[in-house]
């Protein structure tokens, strides 16, 4: 764990189990969290602000995002200002649009004027990177999440973008760039070498951190042993 305990970029759990969330939320390394509305239909989540509540009376200290669910603008904005009494460490998610392509900036500048710490999210070029920090309050504390993992999965490293990210969002010094969708371990040590200040990751890919420094010669041999196991407990014959 030396090389974890050595980093510099914050990890963020992300899921909306209860269990796992509590779980990571004890764990020193992991310094906030983060849900979606997607992650909680998949956790078969029913009643969005009981559910919310129940984990905010223990992650109390360690920032956490919940995100608005609604299309139109002025619900977004309702929902958002509600939301964000929920707690002192509670971060408002707004999609950078919504689903008619509408730039939210506008309830960016708004929301970020009355004090509402955002997390900006679904973020996935440089434009809009640049328009998000430019409508954020510099006297407010914010997240700028940039979809790193969905910009990789289109074939683009994301690695050049997400350091340009980093760039653009220093002009703002309460801003934080959040490489955000990561799909390996790898993605976090990318992320603290570019300086990129958080990254969320879901714990399928955190339970991989005692992988961190694992022998390789060892973890090759751990790899034909399940092979063989595998092949013998299904009774293959030639």
């Amino acid at each position: 764990m030396n090389r974890i305990d050595s980093l510099k970029v914050k990890i963020f759990a992300d899921g909306a189990d209860k269990v796992g969330m509590l779980e990571m939320n004890n764990k020193s390394f992991v310094k906030g969290l983060t849900t979606n509305p997607t992650l909680m239909k998949k956790a078969g989540i029913k009643d969005y602000e009981a559910f919310a509540k129940d984990i905010l009376s223990v992650v109390t200290e360690k920032p956490i995002s919940f995100e608005v669910f609604s299309d139109d603008i002025d619900e977004m904005e309702r929902q958002a200002s509600k939301i964000a009494t929920w707690g002192k460490n509670v971060y408002v998610k707004i999609p950078v649009t919504n689903t008619q392509s509408v730039p939210t900036y506008s309830l960016v500048k708004k929301l970020a004027d009355k004090g509402v710490k955002l997390n900006v999210t679904a973020i996935m070029t440089l434009e809009q990177v640049r328009d998000v920090v430019l409508n954020l309050n510099s006297d407010v504390e914010s997240y700028v999440s940039v979809f790193a993992g969905r910009i990789a999965d289109t074939g683009i490293d994301p690695v050049p973008l997400m350091s340009a990210a980093v760039q653009i969002t220093s002009i703002n010094s309460k801003a934080e760039v959040i490489w955000a969708s990561p799909r390996e371990l790898l993605n976090i040590f990318q992320a603290d070498e570019i300086g990129c200040q958080v990254i969320t990751v879901t714990n399928d890919i955190l339970k991989k951190l005692e992988l961190v420094g694992y022998d390789l010669s060892n973890y090759s041999l751990d790899t034909v042993k399940m092979f063989y196991k595998d092949a013998v407990e299904a009774g293959f014959k030639l």
